[in-house]
């Protein structure tokens, strides 16, 4: 029996249940892919990366929210498209200098000078740093590259130019050539291969992708590129965007691109990603829908062998899906955390499900090669009135009597944080403002019978289980 969940939501009636059964392998299968140690990692716009760092009360501690589950402060990538109007100027004792006609505006021109490398330098995980090659001002570019690599013992990458594709005239093939030749030039200015994250376009593979890039490489760029990086913004609404069918299909696109970098020996990242693109839809963005895409996006991610998400937060004020410096906390900040939760001191990971259900099922092993968590997922949407569906999924392969695991859960699909319906994971919350853990944290524990164990988990709710 699940016991009593620790919640002070009122749980509506539930629909009978349906029954999905998995049998977990005793070891991760030879298609289980290989995770990074800390796979969700944060983007941050180029302009207010000073903001988010010295000015946003939550990030520090969001952020140790994280290397607390993991061992290590999540990857952050610092870019954008405003990465493209920014020009380094050594001379500056300013963070970053630039004027906009609003409080949220976006600048269209904007310099930016050796503090703005200073406090990347300070931040205690890797940081890949987003270089502007929109001005095609290589000059400019390889000094603020010499200065980082003096500076930053935590630079994992420069990311040479933000989304090529939209620049007037581009073409992929022209573009492709240009990525090759600043890699070698930086690279060399720099004295230093495994160093550049060629991509960073948001149009779909294969024209804009890794396997074309990695067509046109000789043994002398090869040398200096470290990743592949592309762009991503599912989007939908409310129902759609967390869909597990959806986000299995929707990913589909990139397989052979992954494939392609991994042949290559290189990494492939999703290094922007978030709900809808343009900041976010407020109608969907900033709802625990969001929270269960994320979480059921970053495991599925993960199992086609791309290392790290860099979820974007843009203009403070104006970004939807940020998980934190908006007016209150961003609710997919909980499938965010579920998702490191889930993955923390894993060392491989497997869908068991076919990924044509609403029904996603994940196992992570841990480096013994023994299962560690399993991941269950239910997407169906949930209006917050009526009865509740849920599903049941049975497991086997359990050698203990019992089991306990934590909920990911919500009053509803459209509960917001802003309107004073936060999730629960595991009964706890982030206070907003500060992103401080509160409340008690609680497990369910479900008895083991015969090797196998039923879990109930209700329309948009997950559930993490503890081997």
């Amino acid at each position: 029996m699940l016991s009593h969940l620790v919640s002070a939501l009122a749980i509506p009636a539930l629909v009978s249940a349906a029954t999905v059964t998995y049998s977990v392998p005793a070891a991760a299968p030879t298609t289980a892919a290989t995770l990074d140690v800390a796979p969700v990692a944060i983007s941050i716009e180029f302009f207010t990366w000073p903001s988010y760092m010295t000015n946003v009360t939550a990030t520090t501690q969001c952020l140790s929210n994280f290397e607390a589950l993991t061992g290590e402060w999540p990857a952050i990538r610092i870019g954008g498209t405003t990465q493209d109007r920014a020009d380094y100027n050594p001379s500056t004792s300013a963070y970053v200098v630039y004027s906009t006609s609003s409080a949220t505006g976006v600048p269209t021109i904007l310099t930016y000078g050796p503090s703005f490398i200073d406090l990347a330098a300070a931040y205690k995980g890797r940081v890949t740093m987003g270089l502007n090659r929109g001005h095609n001002n290589i000059t400019n570019t390889i000094l603020a590259a010499k200065y980082s690599k003096s500076k930053m013992t935590n630079l994992y990458a420069i990311e040479a130019g933000n989304e090529p594709e939209y620049w007037s005239g581009a073409t992929a093939a022209a573009d492709a050539q240009a990525q090759d030749d600043w890699a070698i030039r930086i690279g060399q200015a720099i004295s230093t291969t495994d160093i550049m994250e060629e991509g960073n376009s948001l149009s779909p593979p294969p024209t804009w992708g890794a396997a074309e890039l990695i067509a046109t490489e000789n043994s002398t760029v090869t040398p200096y590129v470290k990743t592949f990086s592309h762009h991503a913004y599912p989007g939908g609404d409310t129902t759609t965007l967390m869909e597990h069918s959806l986000t299995v299909s929707k990913m589909a696109v990139f397989k052979a691109d992954i494939a392609a970098a991994t042949t290559a020996g290189k990494q492939y990242v999703f290094g922007e990603t978030n709900s809808v693109s343009g900041g976010g839809a407020a109608s969907v963005s900033p709802t625990y829908s969001s929270a269960i895409w994320t979480l059921d996006y970053a495991l599925y991610a993960t199992t086609l062998n791309a290392k790290r998400l860099y979820f974007h937060h843009g203009t403070l004020g104006a970004c939807e899906y940020c998980w934190f410096g908006r007016y209150t906390m961003g609710a997919s900040y909980y499938g965010a955390y579920a998702a490191s939760a889930a993955m923390a001191s894993g060392s491989k990971i497997v869908m068991l499900d076919a990924g044509t259900t609403n029904y996603a099922t994940y196992i992570v092993y841990g480096s013994t090669g023994a299962p560690l968590r399993a991941v269950l997922i239910n997407t169906d949407f949930y209006s917050g009135s009526g009865t509740r569906g849920s599903e049941v999924f049975k497991l086997t392969g359990f050698s203990t009597t019992s089991v306990k695991a934590k909920r990911l859960t919500a009053a509803a699909s459209t509960s917001r944080v802003d309107e004073g319906a936060s999730p629960t994971f595991g009964g706890q919350e982030f206070e907003n403002g500060s992103c401080v853990k509160t409340g008690t944290e609680a497990y369910e524990t479900t008895t083991v019978s015969s090797g196998a164990a039923n879990f109930t988990v209700n329309a948009s709710e997950a559930l993490i289980v503890y081997f």
